[in-house]
């Protein structure tokens, strides 16, 4: 009997191997990573948010509060942030303020790519336009308070298909100091400057006016200013706000349903902010590669505004972490180690995802270059990266951008001069809005990016061109427009539309793909890489733990309990 109870007590031994093995594999992925704080710009924060979400699996905390570059800047150099996001590098003369450099040590690590959007809300005859086009000239005009309204001549140049409304336009400018505004004047300051100097005077400030974070508002304008990207964004896509345009990230166009103008480039076609366009349009900036410079890895766009390649997007750019290169201001080697590790995340698996969320992955330099500076960050576990096996939708594994190489040229439709294409852009992808002149309309027809839908819709318009303010479609339910609508409003037409909404892109996670070049939707999960970067998700340690246990009590198990037996009836 006593060697029974050995037995028996071997066999309760394993029993409690095996759950302890279970319950301390997710707790020791949980428990490897101490949380960690950031703040900055509102620009990237659709990508960091999705981001962070996505290493909680591995155990880490990634807290991030989306209030504005410059407020994300002045937080690191504080001391009460860990890390920032920012477009905008310290050391610039901000509205006429020098922007010092922190005492801490800091280095700029690249994060994603994107196009500054221009998203607007628009309707004509009840029916939304999402098919705008806007120069260069026009847009800074609109901006600087030239042109107010929308049935200006000069817009009607850009739009030759559209017959707009005698509506007041309503510029949506942030309150606050963003890495938004600060692309877009320093895109004003260098290809209008003399209507951004003209306006900033009219404001107060000294000229030349150059590159400000803080957009100067003048009395009487009729300008409307919210905080944060959230807020102009949130601000033009209420459904009572007609007239409204804003400046923000392509993101945030595509996550609220809403169109962005696409913007002439010096080519002469009207271009939308797509990851490939910015792609090919961010092969002309030139980047800062002095190591020995405080700027290193900072842009200059310059090139990117005069490039005549025909599928670019004049205003792309990048965005940038400032992560702390020493243990100052309570940063520890402990954090160190949970950054480092979210760092190779976001530059390597994380790019997968940019696409989805309205972004355009950093191409193979920026990658490398942000893979060394990773390295600089006290307490990080450095790893060695396979760069091929990122899976990063920019380049091959030679090294080849494909994602430029591969963009497709713009239609012919918009070409200058062209009447523009019907289709939708940003968010409203899958919409159409009719164009053209003298003949009568058919409805439209489409299938729906994220958060849009599929429709379609038979109906007659009047005579003239466009749009105009009688005849309407109903819309199907997932944005499908039905009915040309006559240009002089004397037609009446109508139509029918009917169609199935499509489930918005999943931002919690197993986002849907809605590619804005196709408008092919399909669901995307990053790819694992291999990095040793992170802790094993809790996930795996489980199933890993269940398999070792399985294992020893297919191995140890039988026997046991044929020892039992044989003790038993000894």
């Amino acid at each position: 009997m006593t060697r029974t109870r050995r037995l028996v007590a071997s066999a309760i031994a394993l029993a409690g191997l095996l759950a302890a093995t279970l319950a301390a594999a997710p707790a020791q992925a949980a428990s490897s990573y101490v949380p960690i704080n950031g703040a900055g710009s509102s620009w990237s924060s659709n990508a960091i948010d999705q981001w962070r979400r996505n290493v909680q699996q591995y155990g880490m905390r990634v807290n991030y509060a989306s209030t504005g570059s410059s407020d994300g800047r002045n937080q690191f150099k504080a001391g009460t942030v860990d890390f920032a996001s920012t477009e905008i590098p310290y050391g610039i003369t901000d509205g006429g303020v020098l922007d010092t450099l922190p005492t801490r040590g800091f280095a700029y690590m690249p994060i994603v790519a994107g196009g500054t959007a221009f998203m607007y809300n628009l309707q004509v005859g009840g029916r939304r336009v999402t098919n705008l086009r806007l120069s260069g000239d026009v847009l800074t005009k609109i901006f600087t308070g030239v042109i107010t309204m929308w049935n200006d001549p000069t817009i009607a140049q850009d739009n030759p298909g559209l017959a707009l409304p005698p509506r007041k336009i309503v510029p949506v400018v942030r309150s606050d100091g963003s890495g938004s505004t600060a692309q877009f004047t320093t895109w004003m300051a260098h290809e209008h400057q003399g209507d951004w100097d003209a306006y900033c005077r009219k404001a107060g400030r000294s000229t030349p006016c150059g590159t400000t974070s803080q957009f100067p508002t003048v009395a009487g304008k009729g300008f409307v200013s919210q905080p944060n990207s959230q807020g102009v964004a949130g601000y033009v896509a209420q459904t009572a706000n007609v007239g409204t345009i804003t400046y923000v990230e392509y993101s945030y166009a595509l996550k609220t349903g809403y169109p962005v103008a696409k913007i002439l480039n010096a080519a002469g076609y009207y271009a939308e902010p797509t990851a490939s366009n910015v792609a090919v349009a961010l092969l002309s900036a030139r980047i800062n590669t002095d190591k020995s410079s405080a700027a290193y890895l900072t842009q200059d766009l310059t090139r990117v505004y005069t490039s005549t390649d025909p599928r670019v997007y004049p205003l792309s750019s990048y965005s940038y972490v400032v992560v702390p290169t020493d243990n100052a201001d309570g940063f520890t080697d402990a954090k160190g180690r949970t950054l480092g590790a979210f760092a190779y995340y976001f530059l390597c698996e994380g790019q997968q995802q940019a696409p989805v969320l309205g972004y355009s992955p950093l191409p193979i330099n920026l990658v490398q270059a942000g893979l060394d500076q990773v390295r600089r960050i006290p307490g990080v576990q450095a790893q060695s990266v396979d760069i091929k096996g990122c899976h990063n939708p920019t380049f091959s594994s030679d090294g080849t951008n494909t994602l430029a190489k591969n963009a497709p040229q713009p239609s012919p439709c918009d070409k200058l001069g062209a009447t523009q294409c019907s289709t939708g852009t940003g968010g409203a992808k899958g919409t159409t809005t009719p164009v053209g002149g003298g003949s009568k309309g058919s409805g439209g027809k489409g299938s729906g990016a994220a958060g849009g839908g599929t429709g379609t819709g038979t109906g007659s318009g009047g005579t003239g061109g466009g749009i105009g303010g009688a005849g309407t479609g109903a819309a199907g339910s997932g944005g499908g427009t039905g009915g040309a609508l006559g240009a002089d409003g004397s037609g009446g037409g109508t139509g029918a539309g009917t169609g199935t909404g499509v489930v918005a892109a999943n931002y919690g996670g197993g986002p849907v793909a809605c590619e804005a070049d196709t408008g092919v939707c399909q669901n995307v999960v990053a790819e694992p890489v291999q990095t040793g970067a992170h802790a094993t998700p809790a996930g795996q340690s489980l199933a890993m733990a269940l398999g070792v246990g399985l294992l020893l009590l297919l191995v140890a198990g039988p026997p046991l309990v044929a020892r039992v037996r044989k003790g038993a009836g000894a």
